[in-house]
């Protein structure tokens, strides 16, 4: 193998590896901060992909009505909370957060040029109906059981998986999908020759890792999200809302898999469950961060995308094996590394 190939193999697993280090972010972030292994990461994905390429083929994404759907449910469980706190008060707010900026968007996309906007706008429009599904799911289907055991929660995540799963074949199909490249052509430096969409992938990654990171380090609700990932209890005590929390984190979790999407679809055909596999892949990263350590969650994702490059050339029919293999040892040394605590016999 010359060393043109190694090149093209490094270049797609980096490539690859970034996708797979903001999902392991994301993951990564969610379990710190709620407790839940986020398995419909990759759902988020499919739906920022497959809602970019809807809303550029001229069409009102189904996705913006799943919106509205989820807005009624959520308002009328809030609206419950606040009756049954005898806080009528907050009921307009309420309406107007949850139904009626769905409503307002979805009419704006019905009557909007979609076809002809700029990408920006696009994207703008895909993640403005993407990212509030994240807050939306953890107030109907994780606030109500947020202090459960940490297996109460897997299982939620395991249904709240097959449900968008499900919905997404029945909003897009089974047919897949991919959205015109950001940029065509490709630079050459010497003997190396990167493609213009991989550079794309990889600078809008570095840039998102770094405002991820200042959002923690400069804002208020960054630092309250990491009181809340240090300690539940302490926060509470401290006046942070943990429901805020557990709607912020999966907000932003929202946010890196629409985002995700939009980057690699123009690179590889989207399906309605394509994100499953991408989110499985970005948990092996989070795996090999024990689940708790950003820079090597987001290394580990990079080594699965260079090892999945390396597999796909060398043995492409057992390029999953190989890279679902990977957690097997890591699991194995975090098992002989860490201290565990021995239950207590009643």
């Amino acid at each position: 193998m010359d060393f043109q190939i190694h090149l093209l193999l490094i270049q797609d697993g980096i490539t690859n590896g970034a996708i797979y280090a903001l999902l392991s972010l994301a993951l990564v972030l969610v379990f710190a901060v709620t407790r839940v292994i986020f398995i419909p990461q990759g759902e988020f994905v499919a739906y920022g992909a497959l809602t970019l390429a809807a809303i550029q083929a001229g069409k009102t994404p189904p996705t913006a009505w799943f919106l509205v759907a989820l807005g009624v449910a959520a308002a009328a469980a809030d609206i419950w909370q606040a009756l049954r706190e005898s806080r009528e008060n907050r009921i307009p707010a309420i309406l107007g957060v949850n139904v009626g900026l769905p409503l307002a968007l979805a009419g704006i996309l019905q009557v909007a040029p979609l076809a002809t906007l700029p990408l920006i706008a696009q994207i703008l429009l895909t993640l403005l109906v993407v990212v509030p599904l994240g807050p939306m799911i953890y107030r109907l289907a994780y606030q109500p059981v947020a202090e459960a055991s940490v297996l109460l929660l897997l299982i939620v995540s395991v249904a709240v998986h097959l449900a968008l799963l499900g919905l997404g074949l029945f909003f897009f199909g089974a047919e897949g999908t991919r959205t015109p490249s950001f940029t065509d052509g490709s630079l050459s430096i010497g003997p190396a020759t990167f493609q213009y969409q991989s550079l794309w992938i990889i600078g809008i990654t570095v840039l998102l890792i770094v405002g991820l990171f200042a959002f923690f380090e400069r804002t208020l609700y960054g630092k309250a999200l990491r009181a809340t990932a240090i300690n539940r209890t302490g926060a509470k005590l401290m006046g942070i809302s943990t429901d805020m929390a557990g709607k912020l984190s999966f907000a932003l979790a929202a946010l890196v898999g629409a985002f995700s999407g939009v980057l690699v679809s123009p690179v590889t055909t989207i399906y309605y469950d394509t994100g499953f596999l991408m989110g499985l892949k970005g948990f092996v990263g989070a795996i090999i961060g024990g689940l708790a350590s950003y820079p090597i969650a987001s290394l580990g994702a990079v080594m699965v995308g260079l090892l999945e490059s390396y597999s796909s050339f060398w043995a492409s029919a057992y390029k999953e094996v190989i890279v679902f293999t990977l957690i097997i040892p890591v699991l194995v040394w975090r098992s002989l590394t860490t201290h565990h605590v021995e239950e207590e016999e009643h």
